[in-house]
């Protein structure tokens, strides 16, 4: 029954139908409640937030336009009849709004009579609406985490200032590891789709798919019962592959991501049913959020988990996930993940690197080879070594290259170095989550000149605050494998599952 079939024709109602209504709605509403959820920090570009009753006009804010319904952005040929509507959660972690999926407003007057509940209940509930009410239980129990105590675990139990709200992190992790299922598309061949690298600066592509490709936990081989779907490409291949060098030719890579889609848009209905709002790519390339955009409603829809993670470059906090640029070059962790207590550290602050980009000119400018605590260099003095220059400085700089991502704070991290992020527009990894301001130094471009000023005058209770943190939120960076609970596969998959919680894909 239609929303207007019951505001039309039970305005009026008698005491009997009102004592009925009040016993159907009283388990409605008990079954939706109202979720409150509060992971991350107080401001308008939070995650984990609530979804509105009204299913017709979602709360906006300004700062975050939501998701196109399926009248927006204009569709393709192929998805101009959409049988479902995409809205998405908004709000913020301490501004609530309330969540009725049932959409039984508070005002009005709805009756249902005794023959419609019959219907209702010989309703056969869709595979859709299954995952959604899933969704719904998962909200509420990640609201109440904020009041409950805290769950053990045998694994990992996250405290302390360096998450925005660890009890919620936490039972939104555990409700990850209990429901979260993905899809990945089979279609498509290696070394395009399937496959990526794992010995190189965009190691987390590899790593990634082929975490996902050996899964059993998170995957399943059942599209009805996915929450998101995977789309297995590596931007990294085209660019080897496709992509003819020096040509400046962008057009075979936007091809092969397109017709990849189109593909699995007219095998399968799910892309088609979300406007691609529950697909998801990972990309560690520079060029990752150019190829996203090959299709229109992969780039505006999707969700993109993006080293690249640029506000500047079209990069949506609220949709998208910034994940950690991580150089493996001999593809393990091996000596890497390590180093000196704080006493052992005789270096202030330690940067090397190429100048390339608008920041690092700027820091050569005022600090290389002038301070013997502010350690900056073009190329290291001969036989000096990299990683022990790292392992022997309290602060390692990590300032933004082309791209506003670098894998020098991911090694800072390993080697126990508290890192200084220097950079414009970027989104830190995992910061729906992570409070990098309380384990890391973060330092615009324009206050470079005055980097040993604000390092010097951390006081060394409070530089020993940030060391220790640092040592306790690195098992979130660190690539296993096999992958183990709450490592950087683990998070990035808590991230995409974030992501989706925002969304509600909902038949129409």
């Amino acid at each position: 029954m239609g929303d207007e079939d019951v505001d039309g024709k039970c305005k009026i109602m008698s005491a009997c139908s009102s004592a009925k209504l009040f016993l159907f709605m009283v388990p409605l509403v008990v079954v939706s409640g109202f979720v409150f959820v509060n992971i991350g920090p107080k401001n308008p570009s939070s995650f984990l937030t609530s979804l509105s009753t009204n299913h017709l006009s979602p709360p906006l804010l300004p700062s975050s336009p939501s998701l196109p319904s399926a009248s927006a952005p204009s569709p393709s040929p192929g998805t101009s009849s959409l049988s479902t509507k995409v809205e998405t959660i908004q709000g913020d972690y301490n501004r609530t709004i309330k969540l009725n999926p049932v959409n039984i407003s508070s005002t009005s007057s709805n009756v249902t009579s005794t023959a419609s509940l019959k219907v209702m209940k010989k309703r056969v509930v869709s595979n859709l609406e299954k995952i959604e009410f899933a969704l719904q239980k998962a909200r509420l129990s990640i609201k109440t985490a904020s009041m409950d105590d805290p769950v053990d675990d045998p694994d990992y139990v996250p405290l302390g200032p360096m998450y925005w709200n660890a009890k919620v992190f936490h039972r939104s992790y555990l409700e990850m590891e209990k429901n979260f299922k993905i899809f990945v598309y089979k279609e498509g061949e290696p070394p395009l789709f399937h496959d990526g690298p794992c010995k190189s600066i965009y190691s987390m592509e590899g790593n990634f798919i082929y975490e996902m490709e050996t899964d059993t936990r998170f995957r399943t081989n059942n599209p009805d019962k996915a929450h998101v779907f995977y789309l297995p490409l590596s931007v990294v291949k085209m660019v080897r592959y496709v992509y003819e060098r020096d040509s400046h030719d962008f057009s075979p890579i936007r091809k092969t991501v397109r017709d990849y889609i189109d593909l699995v848009g007219d095998k399968y209905p799910y892309w088609n049913r979300s406007i691609g709002a529950d697909h998801f790519i990972l990309s560690c390339h520079d060029w990752g959020p150019e190829a996203s955009f090959s299709h229109p409603h992969l780039g505006q829809n999707s969700i993109r988990a993006l080293c690249n993670a640029n506000t500047s470059e079209r990069f949506k906090p609220r949709k998208d996930v910034s994940i950690p640029e991580i150089n493996l070059i001999t593809g393990s962790l091996k000596g890497l993940v390590g180093g000196p207590s704080p006493s052992s550290r005789p270096i202030l602050a330690f940067f090397a690197g190429g100048v390339h980009g608008p920041v690092r000119p700027v820091l050569l400018q005022h600090w290389e080879d002038k301070d013997n605590d502010i350690r900056v260099h073009k190329y290291l003095p001969k036989g000096t070594s990299y990683s022990d220059m790292m392992r022997n400085s309290k602060f390692c700089i990590c300032p933004s290259g082309y791209e506003v991502a670098s894998p020098r704070i991911v090694e800072a991290l390993y080697s126990g170095c508290v890192p200084v992020l220097i950079n414009s527009g970027y989104v830190p990894p995992f910061s729906d989550v992570l409070n990098w301001a309380s384990f890391s130094v973060i330092v615009s471009v324009e206050d470079i000149p005055n980097l040993k000023t604000i390092l010097t005058s951390i006081s060394p209770r409070q530089y020993l605050r940030m060391y220790r943190r640092v040592l306790k939120v690195r098992r979130h960076f660190e690539v296993n494998s096999p992958a183990k609970r709450f490592d950087v596969f683990h998070m990035i998959l808590h991230s995409i599952w974030v992501r989706r919680l925002n969304v509600r894909i909902r038949e129409v």
